[in-house]
């Protein structure tokens, strides 16, 4: 690969940031069917994709590769249909934060059980990302609800099941942390970083056909791909942004796993400037001081 691990991780970081948004944009309060949707766009697109990876490998590709990469695609898949189904009820600034801090639980699994290790400079840059991305979500929502009543606000409709829609970043968190930590097991010793990427792609592929039939077949719903533009974007960025992923995860889990969890603070930034979602100062400082962070993971490149 001619993309270093740092260089891989931060185009997963930026494209990713930029998917949240649009997963946002694209997530519909009022559809309960929302996300589903959102999975049959990444679904098509991540299949499209595969098919220009097989292409590239003349084709050649076991099949039974899918089956067996299976344990980890079934994590992340997971784990995104529970991350869209909290976009409905949380804004980007928080569910993100929160859902991001599989990177920090990725990195423990890594370190304890892989015995996988980090110089200590590492250590304080990968720290100082997870303490930012767990406080930039604590600060938001406390002032969040401070500001809400001190104006007497009325809460969108979409936001009014915030306490209790944590519970979808934090299982996707969870979930997508054992994600992580099989797929470094899976690209350390059983499997090509292209390998996984087909296997994975091919497996988001067929779950997207089985929800097109279940809205289109069961529950009688449209679906109207023109319409589906910010979705279709969101798809667009995911897929690429999965394509470096495989390569930088295929390095030291302990250290790439936290950064990329940082994408969330790209969805943050955004998230201000085109969702007009509240940031504070507290909260640029910690964006900060996650930005150092990553910086001290750069100079060991």
């Amino acid at each position: 690969m001619f993309f270093s691990w740092y260089i891989s991780a931060m185009f997963t970081i930026v494209f990713w940031g930029i998917a949240d948004l649009f997963y946002k944009k694209g997530t519909d309060p009022k559809d309960k069917y929302s996300h589903l949707r959102i999975v049959i766009m990444v679904a098509l697109v991540m299949g499209i994709q595969s098919m220009f990876e097989l292409n590239k490998m003349d084709w050649q590709f076991d099949l039974f590769n899918i089956i067996k990469y299976l344990p980890v695609s079934s994590m992340y898949i997971l784990s995104m249909a529970l991350g869209y189904i909290g976009l409905r009820y949380l804004e980007v600034s928080i569910n993100s934060p929160v859902s991001n801090t599989s990177g920090a639980i990725a990195g423990i699994l890594a370190f304890v059980v892989l015995g996988k290790t980090m110089n200590t400079l590492q250590l304080i840059a990968v720290s100082m990302i997870t303490i930012g991305l767990i406080s930039i979500s604590i600060i938001q929502r406390k002032l969040a609800e401070e500001e809400m009543k001190n104006n007497k606000v009325i809460i969108d409709r979409k936001y009014k099941l915030g306490a209790l829609a944590l519970i979808f970043p934090i299982l996707y968190a969870v979930i997508d942390a054992l994600g992580t930590f099989l797929d470094d097991v899976y690209l350390s010793n059983l499997m090509s970083p292209e390998e996984a990427l087909i296997s994975y792609e091919l497996t988001f592929l067929i779950c997207g056909i089985l929800a097109l039939i279940y809205i289109l077949a069961i529950k009688k719903q449209k679906f109207e791909i023109f319409k589906e533009k910010d979705r279709a974007l969101a798809a667009i960025f995911e897929t690429a942004g999965q394509f470096f992923y495989v390569y930088a995860l295929n390095t030291n889990s302990v250290v790439v796993a936290p950064m990329i969890a940082s994408y969330s603070i790209v969805s943050v930034i955004l998230g201000r400037i085109f969702l007009k979602e509240k940031l504070t100062f507290k909260q640029y400082l910690v964006i900060a001081v996650v930005m150092i962070g990553i910086f001290i993971l750069g100079l060991f490149e």
